[in-house]
């Protein structure tokens, strides 16, 4: 039996329904449509991890927590990128309420310090707003790409998307990317908001046909290719340490898993630059087949405080494989043609 075989049927074995899920789905290639599919979706809806992330959901169905939507790593904004991403059933009218709290700040006058009322509709352009600094606009594009892409991927229909999608559209650097900078003689997009707000305006036209969101992605995955997912242009040498180590959740973090990840889910697989990191990730492999988490982002706890989350994601290891990660890494390797 090949390695990876071995491995993925511990994935298919586990207790824990999310990694049975990403095994079946993600790396196998079953329909979410289907009647299992679905039952083992109802089984993560329904699992002592989502109940713990979901546990401060109050009668209106909103989740309020003191720290806000935006609090690491408990808050909404991440509670919902963590269901997109383990397999909670699409179309769950129970989320909408979290949904349209990010909404509210995204697109809401709080997210420009309410300053104004008037000209509401083009609040997002007004350089009070968001500052235009050497003609790039200065914002955290990612947390309204991320609030995009979860209202897409968990089937969350809202009449305001477009407004999303309009504010990713004029936002967007000439390189292709996004930065929230403040420093004015910075000109190059950052990784971690062009990844998330590309995913978002890719998935946004895979399910609309929009052209200029798909030309938008289009142009910010240059920002990484060009790159080779974790190099510099000028030298080619390694731009952060983290970058290639593997995490699992990121949040609102990259390495080049997660990047990887995201080329995979919007088709951009074809890309010879995308070699070095395939082949990274590759090496990274464990004699038991399967991928380590090499560092985390988040501390075990019930406690709401910075960088707490409310269930253990696999821990890290440079022994054990984890499995989230395994299984994200099983994907890539699949959809580039790495595996037969």
């Amino acid at each position: 039996m090949a390695a990876h075989d071995a491995i993925l049927e511990q994935l298919l074995q586990s207790e824990e329904p999310s990694v049975r899920w990403k095994a079946r789905v993600d790396v196998l290639g079953e329909e979410r449509s289907s009647p299992a599919i679905q039952s083992l979706e109802q089984e993560i809806r329904e699992s002592p991890r989502v109940r713990a992330m979901l546990q401060h959901v109050q009668p209106n169905g909103e989740l309020i927590l003191d720290k806000g939507i935006y609090a690491k790593w408990q808050g909404a904004q991440w509670v919902l990128i963590n269901l997109a991403d383990i397999g909670y059933p699409r179309g769950d009218a129970a989320l909408l309420p979290i949904a349209r709290q990010l909404l509210d700040v995204w697109l809401g006058e709080q997210f420009f310090n309410e300053w104004v009322v008037e000209a509401k509709k083009d609040v997002y352009k007004r350089r009070d707003a968001v500052p235009l600094m050497q003609g790039r606009h200065r914002t955290c594009a990612s947390q309204q790409g991320n609030t995009l892409y979860v209202m897409l991927a968990l089937g969350l229909q809202d009449e305001r998307l477009p407004q999303l999608v309009e504010r990713l559209l004029y936002w967007q650097w000439p390189d292709g990317g996004w930065n929230c900078d403040k420093e004015p003689s910075a000109h190059k997009s950052t990784f971690i908001h062009t990844l998330w707000s590309m995913r978002a305006l890719a998935l946004y036209a895979q399910q609309t046909g929009d052209q200029a969101a798909a030309e938008a992605a289009r142009r910010a995955s240059e920002i990484f290719l060009k790159r080779h997912f974790y190099k510099r242009e000028s030298s080619g040498k390694l731009i952060r340490e983290e970058f290639v180590k593997l995490h699992y959740p990121l949040y609102w973090h990259y390495d080049i898993l997660a990047a990887l990840k995201v080329f995979a889910e919007i088709g951009f697989t074809e890309d010879p630059r995308a070699n070095d990191a395939l082949d990274l990730l590759e090496s990274k492999r464990l004699p038991d087949g399967g991928w380590p988490a090499e560092a985390k982002y988040y501390k075990v706890s019930q406690e709401i405080a910075l960088g707490n989350d409310y269930v253990d994601w696999g821990g890290t290891s440079s022994k054990t494989f984890n499995p989230w990660v395994t299984a994200d890494a099983l994907y890539v390797l699949r959809a580039f043609a790495r595996l037969q």
